[in-house]
């Protein structure tokens, strides 16, 4: 099995995944647990370097204090490339600019500890709904972007309350994809004390 993916995101609330229209074949949607809005994609980097993204994160948060953020989701596009895209993703409306901000004021800390670099593209705040299968025709891609064109989510709200270290799942992939190894709250974000690792 591949060394797992590590990545730091926003947890939240994915309920609104259960009301959503099924989408068509080919097209996976995510599990209302997993979703989240990324900070920094670590890729395979290991668990020592991502315990040292992590160690980057609280100096980060401690020097800055950032507070949450109120967001609302929007439009949903494909992320990469329209026809071969990677993802179906929902663009926030609401808190689009502060997101925008502190992404920017953090991510190159964590990529920098964890891969001695930092990220080239300016960030995008999105939280993705959806994955096109490997196996995904054209044809399926297609119908998949019909879909995310139908879908209206502008009734969707969250705050961005706490940054969580995101691994692979440890149980079937197929109903869960990632786990939560450890999160911090911003500085007026309160997350459940049982979620605190």
């Amino acid at each position: 099995m591949p060394r797992p993916n590590f990545f730091f995101a926003f947890p939240v609330d994915g309920s609104f995944l259960r009301q959503l229209p099924p989408p068509p074949p080919f097209i996976r949607l995510f599990q209302a647990e997993d979703a989240h809005l990324t900070l920094s994609f670590l890729g395979r980097c290991g668990e020592a370097a991502a315990e040292r993204a992590l160690v980057a994160l609280d100096q980060a948060l401690g020097e800055r204090r950032p507070a949450s953020i109120d967001v609302s989701l929007g439009s949903v596009v494909p992320m990469g490339s329209p026809r071969a895209y990677s993802a179906l993703s929902a663009l926030l409306e609401r808190g689009r600019d502060p997101t925008t901000a502190l992404i920017a004021s953090l991510r190159d800390a964590v990529s920098e500890a964890a891969l001695d670099r930092r990220e080239a593209r300016p960030p995008k705040p999105h939280v993705t709904i959806a994955r096109p299968r490997q196996n995904a025709t054209d044809a399926a891609r297609r119908a998949g972007l019909a879909w995310a064109a139908g879908l209206d989510l502008r009734g969707v709200k969250a705050q961005l309350s706490h940054i969580a270290l995101y691994t692979w799942s440890e149980g079937n992939r197929r109903e869960r994809l990632f786990r939560i190894v450890a999160q911090r709250p911003l500085a007026n974000g309160s997350p459940p004390a049982s979620a605190l690792v």
